[in-house]
Protein backbone atom coordinates (compact mmCIF):
# COMPACT_ATOMS: atom_id res chain seq x y z
CA UNK A 1 0.00 0.00 0.00
CA UNK A 2 1.33 3.52 -1.06
CA UNK A 3 1.91 6.41 1.61
CA UNK A 4 -0.96 8.09 -0.41
CA UNK A 5 -3.33 5.18 -0.52
CA UNK A 6 -3.00 4.87 3.44
CA UNK A 7 -3.34 8.30 4.35
CA UNK A 8 -6.85 8.45 2.86
CA UNK A 9 -7.55 5.37 4.90
CA UNK A 10 -9.90 6.21 7.97
CA UNK A 11 -9.91 4.45 11.31
CA UNK A 12 -11.88 4.55 13.82
CA UNK A 13 -10.37 3.71 17.13
CA UNK A 14 -12.48 2.57 20.18
CA UNK A 15 -10.67 2.59 23.04
CA UNK A 16 -11.30 3.88 26.72
CA UNK A 17 -7.31 3.60 27.74
CA UNK A 18 -6.77 7.41 27.43
CA UNK A 19 -2.45 6.17 27.44
CA UNK A 20 -3.34 3.21 24.80
CA UNK A 21 -5.83 5.21 22.88
CA UNK A 22 -3.09 7.71 22.43
CA UNK A 23 -0.20 5.34 21.53
CA UNK A 24 -2.19 3.56 18.88
CA UNK A 25 -3.21 7.28 17.61
CA UNK A 26 0.42 8.29 17.51
CA UNK A 27 1.92 5.09 15.82
CA UNK A 28 -0.96 4.92 13.15
CA UNK A 29 -1.51 8.64 12.35
CA UNK A 30 2.66 7.64 11.90
CA UNK A 31 1.75 5.32 9.49
CA UNK A 32 -0.14 7.79 7.56
CA UNK A 33 -3.57 6.77 8.67
CA UNK A 34 -6.11 9.05 9.92
CA UNK A 35 -7.06 7.67 12.95
CA UNK A 36 -10.27 9.52 14.68
CA UNK A 37 -9.97 8.06 18.92
CA UNK A 38 -13.35 7.25 21.52
CA UNK A 39 -12.90 6.33 24.75
CA UNK A 40 -16.49 4.95 25.08
CA UNK A 41 -19.10 2.59 23.57
CA UNK A 42 -22.14 5.01 23.11
CA UNK A 43 -19.97 7.39 21.59
CA UNK A 44 -18.45 4.95 19.21
CA UNK A 45 -21.32 3.62 18.33
CA UNK A 46 -23.21 7.09 17.80
CA UNK A 47 -19.71 7.82 15.49
CA UNK A 48 -19.86 4.37 13.86
CA UNK A 49 -23.22 4.89 11.95
CA UNK A 50 -22.61 8.98 11.34
CA UNK A 51 -19.19 9.35 10.30
CA UNK A 52 -17.40 7.86 7.74
CA UNK A 53 -14.43 5.68 8.01
CA UNK A 54 -12.72 2.59 6.27
CA UNK A 55 -11.96 0.24 9.40
CA UNK A 56 -12.76 -0.08 12.94
CA UNK A 57 -10.33 -0.63 16.05
CA UNK A 58 -12.84 -1.75 18.85
CA UNK A 59 -11.95 -2.63 22.42
CA UNK A 60 -14.45 -4.82 24.38
CA UNK A 61 -14.40 -3.93 27.34
CA UNK A 62 -15.61 -0.28 27.30
CA UNK A 63 -17.81 2.21 29.17
CA UNK A 64 -21.30 2.35 28.04
CA UNK A 65 -22.17 0.05 25.28
CA UNK A 66 -19.64 -2.69 25.15
CA UNK A 67 -17.49 -3.98 21.74
CA UNK A 68 -19.82 -6.83 21.37
CA UNK A 69 -23.21 -4.66 21.39
CA UNK A 70 -21.15 -2.27 19.11
CA UNK A 71 -20.23 -5.28 16.82
CA UNK A 72 -23.73 -6.22 16.63
CA UNK A 73 -24.89 -2.98 15.95
CA UNK A 74 -22.25 -2.21 13.12
CA UNK A 75 -23.04 -5.88 11.56
CA UNK A 76 -26.94 -5.34 11.57
CA UNK A 77 -26.94 -1.69 10.01
CA UNK A 78 -26.76 -1.57 6.12
CA UNK A 79 -24.56 1.28 5.71
CA UNK A 80 -21.72 0.22 7.36
CA UNK A 81 -22.08 -4.04 8.18
CA UNK A 82 -19.07 -4.54 5.34
CA UNK A 83 -16.48 -2.26 6.85
CA UNK A 84 -14.41 -4.04 8.36
CA UNK A 85 -13.56 -4.24 12.27
CA UNK A 86 -10.89 -5.58 14.17
CA UNK A 87 -11.23 -6.27 17.72
CA UNK A 88 -9.14 -5.45 20.41
CA UNK A 89 -9.07 -7.57 24.22
CA UNK A 90 -7.28 -8.46 27.22
CA UNK A 91 -9.23 -12.02 26.65
CA UNK A 92 -6.88 -14.09 25.10
CA UNK A 93 -9.55 -17.29 25.54
CA UNK A 94 -10.41 -18.92 22.38
CA UNK A 95 -13.95 -19.41 23.18
CA UNK A 96 -14.20 -15.37 22.98
CA UNK A 97 -12.36 -14.90 19.51
CA UNK A 98 -14.70 -17.50 18.02
CA UNK A 99 -17.79 -15.72 19.02
CA UNK A 100 -16.33 -12.40 18.06
CA UNK A 101 -15.79 -13.99 14.41
CA UNK A 102 -19.29 -15.49 14.48
CA UNK A 103 -20.55 -12.13 15.16
CA UNK A 104 -18.16 -10.43 11.89
CA UNK A 105 -15.32 -9.43 13.18
CA UNK A 106 -12.26 -9.23 10.96
CA UNK A 107 -9.53 -9.89 12.98
CA UNK A 108 -8.81 -10.14 17.18
CA UNK A 109 -5.76 -8.84 18.60
CA UNK A 110 -4.97 -9.51 22.23
CA UNK A 111 -3.76 -6.30 23.61
CA UNK A 112 -0.59 -8.10 25.93
CA UNK A 113 0.54 -9.12 22.37
CA UNK A 114 -0.01 -6.07 20.29
CA UNK A 115 2.86 -4.67 18.87
CA UNK A 116 2.42 -1.36 16.22
CA UNK A 117 3.96 -3.87 13.64
CA UNK A 118 1.39 -6.42 14.37
CA UNK A 119 -1.34 -4.16 14.67
CA UNK A 120 0.21 -2.51 11.16
CA UNK A 121 0.10 -6.07 9.88
CA UNK A 122 -3.72 -7.26 10.96
CA UNK A 123 -4.67 -3.85 9.20
CA UNK A 124 -2.86 -4.22 5.95
CA UNK A 125 -4.64 -7.68 6.21
CA UNK A 126 -7.60 -6.48 6.85
CA UNK A 127 -8.28 -4.02 4.15
CA UNK A 128 -6.38 -6.51 1.19
CA UNK A 129 -9.44 -8.44 1.69
CA UNK A 130 -11.60 -5.76 1.57
CA UNK A 131 -9.83 -4.24 -1.58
Amino acid sequence: MSDTQARKTRILLVEDEDDIRNLYSEFLFAAGYDVSGVGDGTTAAAKALAEEWDLMLLDIMLPGQDGTQILKAIKSNDKVRNKPVIVLTNLNIESVAEELFDMGADGFLVKSEITPDKIAGEIQTVLQKYA
